[in-house]
């Protein structure tokens, strides 16, 4: 096990009660209208709580309750997106998902994500395949640690339609090329790629590259309580430290909207809404 993996092992050790994983969402929920947020996707690892015998109904049911609270009292529509751990096994993903499928309507999707390396997406064809027959979207991380192979893998082994990191694509040109094609969206943390050593510094970040070559990169927040900033940091930061322009800012801005899984009115609603704040103000 990594180190960082240990370390968010053992700090989720706090959380065992229903009330735990309430006031852990709520507190995240409203930290991040503080950001002006106005849609969340959550990933969540069950696994990391089962496996010490605290219940999936226990965890689904606390942080679905601050979900359903935050809509209506602080305006952010948030949703969540359940893990496999990936240094674990497939049985063991299928296990999480069977005791997943009384909740179905609690989360819209599943991911891949703790240690890339010895774990290729490859690993965990079966049980996405069987996700996907459920109705969930997927997505999974894919090179955060790995090469431009572990992104090939995810699309077509696991037919994600969202890759989690994803910078080393630039390594492999005709990868480029596909996602730009397919649309396929980067969900970069760029605080995180500085703090693991993905890139040396922040202002070597590549995402100035990946906005010039047409991938679709939004900006995101990796365990922001770890890695030093939530989503409003990570692009202020970004915009301070890389080449970035205005009109930048609403590419990225307009990106995060084109790649949630929101319905599509509302996703036009805020696009629409991005596109008004842009207006007559970019270069």
């Amino acid at each position: 096990m990594s180190s960082r993996l240990a370390d968010l092992v053992a700090a989720a050790a706090v959380l065992r009660t229903e009330e735990d994983f309430y006031d852990l969402a709520w507190a995240y929920l409203q930290r991040a209208k503080a950001d002006n947020v106005v849609r969340a996707e959550i990933f969540f690892d069950p696994q990391t709580h089962t496996s010490r015998g605290v219940s999936f109904e226990t965890v689904i049911r606390g942080l679905s309750r601050a979900i359903d609270r935050a809509r209506p009292e602080l305006g952010v529509s948030a949703a969540l997106i359940m893990c496999f751990l990936r240094h674990l096994t497939e049985r063991e993903a299928f296990e999480t998902l069977e005791q997943a499928e009384p909740w179905l309507d609690r989360f819209i999707g599943v991911g891949l994500d703790s240690a890339e390396r010895g774990n290729p997406p490859e690993k965990f064809r079966s049980v996405f395949a069987r996700s996907r027959s459920l109705g969930l979207h997927a997505v999974a991380h894919a090179g955060e640690e790995g090469p431009p192979a572990s992104i090939t893998g995810a699309l077509d082994a696991l037919r994600v339609e969202r890759i989690d990191h994803g910078v080393p694509c630039l390594e492999d040109e005709s990868l480029v090329r596909r996602l730009v094609r397919e649309q396929i969206p980067l969900t970069v943390c760029p605080l995180s790629n500085a703090r693991l050593r993905v890139v040396a510094t922040l202002a070597q970040h590549p995402l100035p590259r990946l906005l010039a070559a047409g991938v679709r990169a939004t900006v995101n927040s990796d365990d922001p309580a770890y890695f030093g900033g939530y989503v409003n940091t990570n692009l202020r930061d970004c915009l301070a430290a890389l080449p970035l322009t205005k009109a930048d800012a609403h590419t990225l801005l307009r990106n995060s909207f084109l790649a949630s899984f929101l319905p599509t009115a509302e996703k036009a609603r805020h696009i629409a809404a991005v596109d008004a704040m842009f207006a007559g103000d970019e270069g």
